[in-house]
């Protein structure tokens, strides 16, 4: 017998089942409220050592799916597995080892700290509320300062003292000091100038492999997310579109919303005719999203049954999908980018 059958598929390290959040929000002068729909039946998997970008335009509801994820907010419907663990159905226990286990790189560098305390008390802060001897956490933050490219002797002075790119690291030494499994980073260089993003970037992939992390990297930015992401979602109005692998979403996305963002970041060559496809139509609210497909109020290809009937999330074999009734039907050339 083949020993290989035997194997049972590896457990995802994060999957996110079917998660809703909606938010209630206030209308009229007589106190009515409607649901605002945050996160409408999001599904995906992040595999251990692997990163996921996940990107869409602002307000599509990315951030706050971050922090559903790491239990800040609590979901309306659905489930968050972590290690094959419900976190929606953990206690304090179990909530407290996630946030060690997961962490979280923000924007804005400088809000993220305490500008009242010394970097090296700002680091070793999640490592003195768990009371580990002062030794081990001096231990553990000189080697993390030194991992993030700085140097010894910044642990002394305050956030104020130093550049967007050296606090953003620092920001990163913090989330690293309790050897995290998955880091979650949310729009982590999208404050910075465009060459410090570039040493973000680059630090980030190197601690990546030195501590075996797994990342799910928010952004708006598809340029960055082609440069650090293994797979790639796409989100709109609170709903994951297509999530593919970075050469299949580069090359040849299926959804339309898809394509336009690609189309945007495109680097015209001296033989193309590189023009960016252009949406019309109405930008729905996620207060009255449409009664079918969310994108058929802005889609060039759109049929009757898009406006009528929500699309299903249909999954291929490699941990991919799109959410669309007629996917790959938007025949532009992505080399030349070329539309009507």
């Amino acid at each position: 017998m083949n020993q290989q059958q035997n194997i049972a598929p590896m457990e995802p390290l994060l999957r996110v089942q079917a998660l809703s959040k909606q938010f209630a929000v206030s209308v009229g002068r007589f106190g009515g409220t409607r649901p605002l729909h945050a996160l409408d039946n999001v599904s995906f998997l992040i595999n251990a050592g692997e990163c996921l970008g996940l990107v869409g335009e602002s307000g599509c509801g990315k951030s706050t799916l971050g922090r559903t994820i790491l239990q800040l907010l609590s979901p309306t419907s659905g489930a968050v597995f972590f290690q094959g663990q419900d976190l929606s159905a953990g206690d304090k226990k179990t909530i407290r080892t996630l946030r060690r286990d997961v962490q979280v790189v923000f924007q804005d560098p400088f809000s993220s700290l305490n500008p009242r305390m010394r970097v090296r008390d700002i680091i070793a802060e999640p490592l003195t509320n768990q009371k580990l001897p002062r030794r081990e956490i001096d231990e553990r933050v000189q080697q993390v300062i030194q991992d993030v490219g700085l140097r010894a002797d910044y642990l002394g002075r305050y956030p104020h003292a130093f550049s967007g790119g050296q606090r953003q690291r620092i920001g990163i030494a913090r989330a690293l000091v309790q050897r995290p499994k998955l880091l979650i980073c949310d729009e982590a260089v999208s404050a910075l100038d465009v060459s410090v993003q570039a040493q973000i970037l680059n630090l980030l992939q190197e601690i990546r492999q030195e501590y075996e992390l797994t990342i799910l990297f928010i952004s708006h930015n598809l340029s960055v997310v082609r440069h650090i992401a293994d797979r790639v979602a796409v989100m709109y109005l609170g709903q994951v579109v297509e999530i593919g692998s970075n050469e299949q979403i580069f090359s040849d996305p299926q959804h339309p919303y898809t394509r336009s963002l690609i189309s945007a970041v495109l680097e015209p060559t001296r033989n193309s005719k590189s023009k960016r496809i252009m949406l019309g139509g109405e930008i729905p609210s996620p207060l009255d999203p449409p009664p079918g497909c969310y994108f058929s109020t802005r889609c060039p290809i759109a049929i009757e049954r898009c406006r009528t009937e929500q699309p299903a999330f249909n999954e291929t074999e490699d941990q991919g999908g799109v959410r669309c009734h007629t996917p790959g039907e938007f025949k532009v050339d992505m080399k030349t980018s070329t539309s009507e």
